[in-house]
């Protein structure tokens, strides 16, 4: 499936004229898939954790945001496939729009997929992400090492929404620190807050 039919979802939740929000129409993938994590203050206040699968980026909502410390293990709820452009995005949604609410950049960077068969065999990304179980090196400003994302429940029976774990590899209490303060944390892109992005109406 091409990338266009890929973010139908993505466009059809959202008004282009109000929202700054890119609408993937230019950016093409690099020679190594990219990674983003945004803090996301919107009805709850969330982390966006998205993967470059292709021409997209899978996209999950980490209430809890990622950890360094192999001891927690964060639930992970699938979200729409968003643009490459959206690495970039930093600023405040419009209050009425799909995700009203300021957006930071807050770790960004490239991984590289580890999945494997039982035999040891590479197994591409996303088929491995198709069968519940994607294992991944993310080597970004703050988030470094091996991750798990890891399917717990389906989404199919008894209309339970689809989720998944977010875990570092590793043993509990290898000394890796948890995930930062989000109403303190700054991003990467341009060092600001979630405040002072809100404060700025998301310019710069």
């Amino acid at each position: 499936m091409g990338g266009s039919d890929r973010l139908r979802e993505y466009r059809g939740k959202r008004d282009f004229g109000r929202t700054a929000e890119p609408r993937g129409d230019t950016a093409a993938a690099g020679a190594e898939p990219r990674f983003v994590v945004q803090i996301h203050d919107a009805s709850t206040l969330h982390f966006d954790f998205r993967l470059q699968v292709g021409d997209v980026l899978k996209s999950w909502s980490i209430p809890k945001g990622p950890s360094a410390d192999p001891g927690d293990k964060r639930l992970a709820v699938p979200t729409e496939d968003h643009p490459l452009e959206y690495e970039d995005f930093e600023g405040v949604i419009p209050a009425g729009e799909y995700g009203g609410g300021t957006v930071i950049v807050w770790d960004r960077g490239t991984y590289q997929p580890l999945s494997h068969d039982r035999r040891g065999r590479p197994v591409p990304f996303e088929e491995s992400l198709e069968r519940g179980h994607a294992t991944f090196r993310l080597a970004g400003s703050k988030l470094h090492g091996e991750y798990a994302l890891t399917r717990f429940r389906g989404g199919e029976r008894g209309g339970e929404q689809e989720a998944w774990l977010l875990v570092k590899a590793g043993h509990a209490g290898s000394g890796g620190h948890g995930t930062p303060d989000p109403r303190r944390a700054r991003s990467v892109r341009s060092g600001r807050t979630l405040a002072q992005v809100a404060a700025d109406g998301g310019e710069g």
